[in-house]
């Protein structure tokens, strides 16, 4: 009952049988995006509302700023334009007409606008207007919006035209505090991803040739994928004074003088659904976190008289209602009753396939006996995979269930994380050789033919260049370094930085 591409087989196409298996997403037929289906919505949904928890408690406010940006304030700030220009979307006419039977562009803008690809621009213009005095600092916002950025390789989840995600802004009196709201809100990522998604990652600053456009720092958290490839789960960014100076973000100090604020931007997006497949999926389909599962338990009905109907839609029930009064992560337990006219097998698979963390069939026997047959989705095909539980046992015990759970995904996880960092490679040569190697499906507990290496980087002006000649970046110079002097992976040249090497999404 497997997918029809493996891990091992074909790893991209079994990225996709798993979205469409599970039903997550589908292509759109606007080119380059895509629909979110419920099951796949549901777990942005629990992202987003166990994040904007997070952003609250550490006191950023929500609001919304328009997805529209003249192309003069991008024109402030030539740096970030850079950045960004080859995938912007442009808007230059303000209706349609029809002639000789056809639809034509007419009310050509006086300034053409840009579809937000990031909002630095747009709220920067509004923080100059609110920030005055010292005593309006700090600004700490952030909006969950879409985003429009023209991929022209679009992959679902991973970059498509159009996707959602979350963006804070904040503005500072001066650089310490922004630099450390920064780095804040760079652990709120680690934490987001490690204790909500079960998803290790490595924590650090990027290098310069891979910062954010217009930014002093960035930071970033990385996960690895079951193909020993990075992803980039999220970014936080030090901008310094460089917004705040393009749009005149000024304020008078303490000691009455004028300055310009300290600025940070930060985001994560739905991207990190993606990671959540390649961390979690195996080669039957999707495995959800059981904190993000739309649903963490399904109930399948098995009716084989209809005499047997309606005893068994009271047992269960009665069996919902008790389930839900137990709250494993400190709320109650979403469950879902499938009643839907198909057998109990097609809808175990499909359960299967979306991942549903618990899958409970309940028949006329379980009835009679007080009993639930319970199947967890990390232990398919295991002996302990199928259990008959007494009734009363699997209420009481649902909880540290999906705990231990969700436990046990993040430390498979972080196990594949921890076998598979290279640490000894030490020379050009020998850094070549690996990375010429192709990528493979990194086994439980084993080591990939290739997947990150931590190693002495010089800082070399040409370390671009050859980077991307061997189609590997640098994902990040751990916050830890180790202090030692080595030689320079890429140039072999003498080297006191530690930086993580990989192939990356």
């Amino acid at each position: 009952m497997g997918l029809k591409n493996t891990r091992a087989g074909n790893y991209p196409e079994w990225y996709q049988n798993v979205i469409a298996e599970a039903a997550m997403a589908e292509n759109s037929s606007s080119p380059g995006c895509m629909v979110i289906k419920p099951w796949g919505y549901g777990m942005w949904e629990r992202i987003r509302d166990v994040f904007d928890e997070k952003i609250k408690e550490t006191e950023h406010e929500n609001c919304y700023f328009p997805m529209f940006i003249p192309l003069s304030f991008f024109q402030k700030e030539a740096e970030h334009v850079d950045g960004f220009a080859k995938e912007m979307a442009v808007v230059t006419h303000s209706r349609l007409s029809m002639k000789d039977g056809k639809l034509v562009p007419e009310g050509k803008l006086e300034e053409p606008l840009i579809v937000r690809p990031t909002s630095e621009a747009i709220i920067a213009d509004s923080f100059s207007k609110w920030v005055k005095s010292y005593r309006d600092l700090p600004v700490l916002v952030n909006q969950w919006a879409n985003v429009v950025r023209w991929e022209m390789r679009p992959r679902l989840f991973l970059r498509t035209r159009e996707f959602l995600w979350q963006e804070g802004h904040t503005a500072h009196a001066t650089a310490q505090e922004a630099e450390e709201e920064t780095k804040r809100m760079l652990e709120a990522y680690k934490d987001l991803c490690e204790n909500t998604l079960a998803m290790p990652v490595l924590a650090g600053r990027k290098p310069e040739h891979e910062k954010f456009p217009g930014a002093v720092d960035t930071y970033c958290v990385e996960a690895m994928m079951q193909d020993g490839k990075a992803l980039q789960a999220g970014t936080s960014h030090f901008l310094g004074q460089n917004f705040a100076k393009a749009a005149n973000i000024s304020f008078v100090n303490k000691n009455n003088e004028s300055e310009y604020a300290y600025t940070t931007s930060w985001g994560v997006s739905t991207r990190l659904i993606g990671g959540v497949i390649m961390t979690h999926a195996d080669d039957e389909g999707m495995v959800v976190p059981p904190k993000i599962a739309p649903y963490q338990v399904i109930v399948v009905p098995v009716v084989k008289n209809p005499e047997d109907e309606a005893e068994v839609a009271a047992y269960i029930s009665a069996l919902a209602a008790e389930l839900k009064k137990q709250t494993p992560f400190g709320e109650k337990i979403r469950i879902k009753v499938d009643r839907r006219d198909k057998s109990s097998v097609d809808k175990f698979w499909e359960w299967t396939r979306k991942g549903a963390p618990v899958i409970c069939e309940i028949g006329k026997r379980d009835v009679d006996g007080g009993k639930v047959m319970v199947r967890e989705r990390i232990k398919l095909g295991t002996p302990e995979g199928k259990q008959i539980c007494d009734k009363n046992e699997f209420v009481t015990t649902i909880a540290p269930r999906l705990q231990n759970i969700q436990s046990a995904m993040f430390n498979k996880a972080k196990d594949r994380l921890e076998h598979n960092i290279r640490t000894d490679i030490s020379s050009p040569e020998e850094f070549k050789q690996y990375f010429a190697e192709s990528n493979a499906w990194i086994e439980d507990g084993k080591q990939g033919k290739v997947a990150f290496v931590r190693g002495k980087w010089s800082g070399d002006v040409r370390s671009e260049e050859l980077l991307k000649a061997m189609k590997i970046t640098i994902r990040c110079i751990p916050f830890e370094q180790s202090g030692t002097e080595g030689v320079c992976l890429l140039t072999g040249k003498p080297a006191v930085m530690d930086v993580i090497y990989a192939r990356s999404y």
